[in-house]
């Protein structure tokens, strides 16, 4: 049987693979699991937000419905960020939260992820046990023993002056754009720029439950891109859905991707003394530009598993205090316990306050490398480890590009195909070595 969760909670098709049903079910699994050390001083308490997905109504009244009978306190935070739903889970001593999204993916999917005591991702032990207390007969709370659903109206307030109070450096005088993607961070992205003290223009600002992630937000770069230069803003950030991820855009409409955010926020942290072991924590995905500018910089990069989750177990594991992926989620540990898209963009944009420079030279701290990928479908994944003739010819391409390229070959975690990745000093060495590779992935596994 396919396990249920994900490498970000649950998710599916709302209504059809996410239904009320389904959300019901696990939110009582959940509770049973999550609030046994709980302690007899008071009710358990949630937290549970969305982003505006319309689905987010109906699967928020399961969620809620199914705590509440398990006699766990509610609060409701609303429509906010994934990483405010973290953040006031802490905030408000909450047993556990519960926010409703499916991030950058499009409006029909929805997704249910929960958060352990403090805002915490939860491991996967956890998510195991919930999964396996589904369908288990429970009894239900009764008079009162049932939980009670209220509101909470300052969550987005709270989170807002949270992540202000982390910023190291005023932006007044610069000028942004910031595209919400008519998401959870319609409400508080542009407030908490402004307060910071950047003159702001929003767009992506006009959710209405079916537009979410459509043509803008970080999966759609080009209209911020377009937006900037109409401005003639000094930048533009961009948020997903759920708004734990961001990416941006400098002056002239050129794409600063989450390496290159990295490498900004890691080399301004080192210089203030604020890099916890002078260290920053990718994925192997991350452009091996970003490692020999880091070199350079004299900050060690430890490298994990592709995936957020995995760079947040190795910053706890390790103390480290920076890392993220190149697809923007950024984990700054100081401050959140998760990919914060506002709080990222807030920082990059005191990185250039302080320094006084454009987005477009601090991103010059780091050279990004000719980078192909290929997705190899229809082959043999399990059989990815004990190929030697593809393991033969990566190891002559790795001779052919040196210290100064890479290959990396990862079986995919759910369907038949093999992604190849290479990079090279040039783009056309790049292209002709992942394609060499790429048809060898096809005779070997094929």
């Amino acid at each position: 049987m396919a396990r249920l969760f994900g490498t970000d909670g649950v998710r599916g098709v709302a209504g059809r693979d996410l239904t009320a049903s389904l959300a019901l079910d696990l939110s009582i699994a959940a509770a049973r699991v999550l609030t046994r050390d709980s302690g007899s001083g008071r009710r358990p308490r949630a937290v549970v937000g969305r982003d505006p997905r319309a689905s987010g109504e109906f699967l928020e009244a399961a969620v809620v419905a199914g705590l509440a009978s398990t006699g766990v306190d509610v609060v409701r935070v609303g429509v906010l960020p994934t990483p405010a739903v973290a953040f006031l889970t802490g905030e408000l001593d909450a047993d556990f939260g519960v926010m409703l999204s499916a991030s950058h993916n499009p409006a029909p999917d929805n997704g249910i992820k929960f958060f352990a005591r403090g805002g915490q991702k939860l491991e996967d032990a956890l998510e195991e046990e919930i999964e396996g207390m589904l369908g288990v007969p429970s009894t239900p709370a009764v008079g009162d023993q049932v939980g009670r659903v209220g509101e909470a109206d300052d969550g987005a307030e709270r989170y807002v002056a949270h992540v202000l109070a982390s910023v190291p450096h005023s932006l007044k005088g610069l000028k942004v754009v910031v595209d919400c993607a008519n998401g959870a961070s319609t409400a508080v992205a542009p407030e908490a720029l402004r307060r910071a003290g950047a003159e702001v223009v929003t767009i992506g600002d006009r959710p209405d439950g079916y537009n979410i992630n459509e043509g803008c937000g970080s999966t759609h770069l080009e209209v911020l891109q377009e937006a900037v230069l109409l401005h003639g803003a000094d930048a533009g950030i961009a948020n997903d859905g759920d708004a734990d991820r961001c990416l941006a855009v400098d002056a002239d409409g050129r794409v600063v991707d989450g390496d290159q955010i990295l490498a900004i926020l890691a080399a301004e942290a080192k210089d203030e003394g604020r890099l916890a072991k002078d260290t920053l924590v990718v994925t192997v995905m991350s452009n091996l530009g970003l490692k020999l500018a880091m070199e350079r910089e004299g900050i060690a990069v430890v490298e994990t598993a592709v995936g957020d989750r995995y760079v947040l177990e190795e910053m706890k594991r390790g103390g480290f205090g920076l890392g993220g992926e190149q697809s923007g989620h950024v984990i700054l540990l100081d401050h959140a316990t998760t990919g914060d898209g506002v709080l990222t963009g807030l920082h990059l944009l005191a990185a250039m306050a302080h320094r006084r420079q454009g987005l477009a030279e601090l991103a010059k701290v780091m050279t990004r490398l000719p980078q192909v990928l290929i997705n190899v479908p229809d082959v043999d994944r399990s059989r990815v480890k004990d190929s030697e003739e593809l393991w033969s010819a990566v190891r002559a391409a790795e001779a052919e590009l040196g210290e100064t390229g890479r290959v990396l070959i990862r079986p995919s975690g759910t369907e038949p195909k093999v992604r190849v990745m290479v990079e090279a000093p040039g783009q056309e060495q790049a292209t002709a070595v992942a394609e060499r590779l790429a048809a060898v992935v096809r005779s070997a596994l094929g």
